[in-house]
C-alpha cells in the first residue's frame, strides 16, 4: 500500500500542464478510434481519423515522457517549468488543429485553400511548429548540463532528446519540400484542395502502408521522423530493461556496464534512424531497399552485436563489483569463500 501511494506521489510531482495536454490527447485517441470505425471520410485513401489518432498516441507517449523528466531537472526551474508548459500549449493547440481540420473532412498539412479558416489556421499550426521545435531544443541543452539517474539513464535522455530534436527538424523539412510544386487533391466530400509540400520523396503522397500511411512506392521523411521523434522512449526502456535484469544477473549490477550496454543500444538505434534517413532521401520506400541499404543495416547489426558481446565478455572477466554498484540490486556482493569479514574479530 506505501508504494502505491508512493508511485501515486511521484506521478503527482510531474509537470501538470504536460499531463493536462497527456489526458486531452488520451481522449482525443480515443474519439479518433471511434471515428476510425464509425466514420466513411477518408483522404488519400485512409480515414480522416487515422492523422489525429496517430498524432494523439505520439503525443500521449512524448508528453508523458517529458512530463515525468521537467521535475528531475534542477537548474533553471522556473524556466524549465515554463517551458515545458509552451510544449504543452503548442501541442494542444497544433493537434487541436489537425483534429478539427479531419472532422471537417479536409487537409491539415500542406493545405493553401484561401478559406478564412484554413488559412488563419495554417499560420497557428506553423508557428506551434516552431514552439515545439524550440522548446524541445532548450530541454536538450539543458540536459547537457543535468545528470539525472545513472550514467545510463543520463546519457539515453541526453541523446534521445538530442535525435528527438533532429527528428523535428525533419518535420520542418518536410513541409518546406515542395519541389513537385501545387497540387490538386480532393477532401472526403470530393472538393478541390490546393496542397503545396508533401511528405514524400520521388512520389506523391498516397500508396501508404497500414496505420502509419507511409508510402510503398517512393521515399518517407516521416519513418525517420518517427524513429527520431520516440528515440527517448527506446533508451529509457532499454535502461529501465538492464536495471530489472540487474536483479538477477550479476554482472549487469555494475553502472559501468550497463552504461556501456546502453551505449550500445544508443549506437545501433541512431545507425538506424540515419539509415531511414538516407533512404528516404533517395526517394526509396521502407519495404523496398535496396543493396546499398541492407549493406548499411547489416554493418550495424554485426557492429552493434560485436560491441555488445565485447561489453558482455569484459563484464564476465571483472574480478571487482565496483563500491556502490549493489545498492540498485538491493543486495550486498557476497564475501569470497574461505575469507573473514573485517567486522569479524577471532578469539586469540
Amino acid at each position: 500500500m506505501n508504494q502505491l501511494s508512493g508511485s501515486l506521489a511521484e506521478v503527482r510531482s510531474w509537470h501538470r500542464p504536460l499531463m493536462i495536454m497527456v489526458a486531452a490527447m488520451s481522449a482525443l485517441v480515443v474519439v479518433a478510434s471511434f471515428g476510425l470505425f464509425a466514420d466513411d471520410r477518408e483522404l488519400m485513401q485512409a480515414s480522416v481519423w487515422e492523422k489525429p489518432w496517430k498524432f494523439g498516441m505520439s503525443f500521449v507517449i512524448y508528453g508523458a515522457t517529458l512530463a515525468w523528466l521537467m521535475p528531475k531537472l534542477r537548474r533553471a526551474r522556473r524556466t524549465m517549468w515554463t517551458v515545458g508548459t509552451v510544449f504543452a500549449i503548442t501541442g494542444l493547440i497544433d493537434v487541436g488543429f489537425i483534429a478539427v481540420q479531419a472532422a471537417r473532412g479536409t487537409y491539415s498539412h500542406f493545405n493553401v485553400n484561401t478559406d478564412a479558416f484554413n488559412q488563419i489556421g495554417q499560420v497557428v499550426f506553423s508557428a506551434g511548429v516552431v514552439g515545439l521545435f524550440g522548446a524541445s531544443l532548450l530541454i536538450a541543452v539543458m540536459l547537457l548540463f543535468e545528470r539525472v539517474g545513472d550514467p545510463a539513464l543520463t546519457w539515453s535522455l541526453r541523446v534521445g532528446i538530442g535525435l528527438s530534436v533532429v527528428g523535428m527538424a525533419l518535420a520542418s523539412f518536410i513541409r518546406g519540400w515542395a519541389a513537385t510544386g501545387p497540387r490538386t487533391a480532393e477532401d472526403a466530400y470530393g472538393n478541390p484542395v490546393t496542397l503545396l509540400g508533401q511528405h514524400g520523396v520521388g512520389a506523391p503522397d498516397g500508396d501508404g502502408m497500414a496505420i502509419t500511411n507511409w508510402s510503398t512506392v517512393g521515399g518517407d521523411l516521416r519513418v525517420p521522423h518517427f524513429i527520431g521523434l520516440h528515440s527517448i522512449q527506446a533508451f529509457v526502456l532499454a535502461v529501465l530493461l538492464l536495471t530489472a535484469l540487474a536483479a538477477r544477473i550479476s554482472w549487469l549490477r555494475s553502472e559501468r556496464v550497463r552504461a556501456q550496454l546502453t551505449g550500445v543500444v544508443i549506437l545501433g538505434y541512431t545507425a538506424l534512424f540515419t539509415i531511414t534517413t538516407w533512404q528516404a532521401m533517395r526517394g526509396q520506400s521502407l519495404v523496398r531497399p535496396d543493396a546499398a541499404t541492407w549493406t548499411a543495416l547489416a554493418v550495424t547489426v554485426v557492429v552493434t552485436a560485436l560491441l555488445a558481446a565485447l561489453a558482455i565478455s569484459a563484464a564476465h572477466r571483472s574480478k571487482v563489483v565496483a563500491p556502490g554498484d549493489w545498492h540498485s540490486s538491493g543486495a550486498p556482493p557476497r564475501e569470497p569463500v574461505g575469507t573473514l569479514s573485517r567486522d569479524r574479530t577471532v578469539a586469540p
